[in-house]
């Protein structure tokens, strides 16, 4: 299929006309570009309003592998990434743009797939896919993506409103989709080991019968790592939720406009590098310090059990894993406990996990440690600075 052949196989027929016009959609996918009426493209929103937009890349290496995403996966986070940065914003996602950067590797079914993924992310939203652009690429794929939101203005919320006396507070816990890519890692290690193992036990006993010897050492080595894999195929209680945290983030659209409606929340922020580095962010932007209390952080049970089981300590990934896609936000203090109440009527989380202070723009995590460690007969908080640490591209 030749370029524009691929472009109809893969979006064709995808969301229906009168899906998108909802949206204010007057010319989607099919000509130079699309056209959009903003007036039409919010109805849930009252007043003037205001454009968001926002755009995130993958790139196969660099943030996808065949051992760590499926086709569908890809495109579905790909989207899911932008969708979660309108959510940043108390705003509602409306329209995407997709380019794609296909490797001869990739027949036309593996990037329908993909495409897959996407149109599934924006149902789950109600964004209507617009357009974008294909190219060749020499070796690796690239999914980029624009979308475009819409705020009531002047009421978007953003990274430097925070004010000392502000609870921080989370819309979910954090850690689980780092723990969801340890654990994909892992059992690449795991499978390709043992498909090594079982390699060179063949290789033993086939050599072994050529010489008219059967080693049951070597044939007890293949029975026990068939064994293995078969235990590894089992479905592992938590496993699922920690994998799928990792490969179909679920972007706090609602959670944003929770805080948005309510008038107290003062920033705003996605967790997509880390919960460390998204509060160094809001600190920096507001001239203030965050401090997080540890006791407060959210642990999904699955994650700390599977910590637990490899020897690891969860707060490295709660604080420096990134890719959750919950928010963090600053809001009154006096209003954190109807927010929960609020939060809780929609079947949402909602955490207050710290506070703002005055001082110069860093980021602290109080520690809670035992009377045992203090020395002053009871329970004791510690402060330590907290690295402005988190995935970065370009770190040298």
């Amino acid at each position: 299929m030749d370029e524009f052949a691929s472009i109809s196989h893969w979006t064709a027929g995808r969301q229906p006309a009168h899906w998108q016009q909802q949206r204010g959609v007057t010319l989607g996918i099919g000509d130079d570009t699309a056209i959009i009426a903003p007036a039409e493209m919010a109805d849930e929103l009252e007043g003037p309003l205001e454009l968001l937009m926002a755009v995130d890349t993958m790139v196969e290496t660099v943030h996808f592998n065949a051992y760590t995403m499926t086709d569908e996966d890809i495109g579905y986070k790909a989207l899911a990434a932008n969708v979660s940065d309108i959510a940043a914003m108390g705003g509602l996602p409306r329209h995407a743009l997709v380019s794609v950067s296909v490797p001869a590797a990739y027949g036309p079914e593996r990037i329908a797939r993909i495409y897959d993924g996407l149109y599934a992310c924006a149902a789950d939203y109600g964004v209507a896919i617009v357009g974008g652009d294909t190219t060749s690429s020499p070796q690796h794929l690239v999914v980029a993506v624009t979308v475009t939101g819409a705020v009531e203005a002047g009421r978007a919320l953003r990274r430097s409103g925070a004010k000392p006396g502000d609870a921080v507070v989370l819309t979910g816990a954090v850690g689980l989709s780092a723990a969801g890519l340890h654990l994909l890692l892992a059992r690449k290690q795991a499978r390709q080991q043992q498909e090594q193992a079982v390699s060179e036990a063949r290789e033993a006993a086939e050599a072994d019968d050529a010489s008219g010897m059967k080693s049951a050492g070597d044939m007890q080595t293949v029975s026990a790592v068939g064994a293995y894999t078969n235990a590894e195929h089992e479905e592992e209680r938590g496993a699922a939720v920690l994998i799928a945290a990792h490969c179909r983030p679920a972007p706090s659209v609602r959670a944003g406009r929770l805080l948005l409606e309510r008038g107290s929340c003062h920033s705003l922020n996605d967790v997509s590098d880390g919960l460390a580095s998204e509060a160094w962010e809001i600190a920096e932007a507001s001239r203030c310090c965050l401090v997080l209390k540890e006791d407060l952080l959210p642990r999904s049970g699955s994650m700390a059990a599977y910590a637990a089981d490899v020897g690891l300590d969860p707060l490295e990934w709660m604080l420096y894993g990134g890719e959750d896609y919950v928010l963090l936000g600053t809001m009154e203090a006096a209003d954190v406990q109807a927010a929960r109440e609020a939060f809780r009527a929609e079947g949402l989380p909602f955490y207050m996990v710290g506070e703002v202070r005055q001082g110069a723009p860093s980021v602290e995590l109080e520690l809670s440690l035992p009377a045992k460690a203090t020395n002053v007969g009871g329970a004791a908080a510690k402060r330590m600075p907290l690295a402005k640490r988190g995935y970065n591209h370009f770190k040298i």
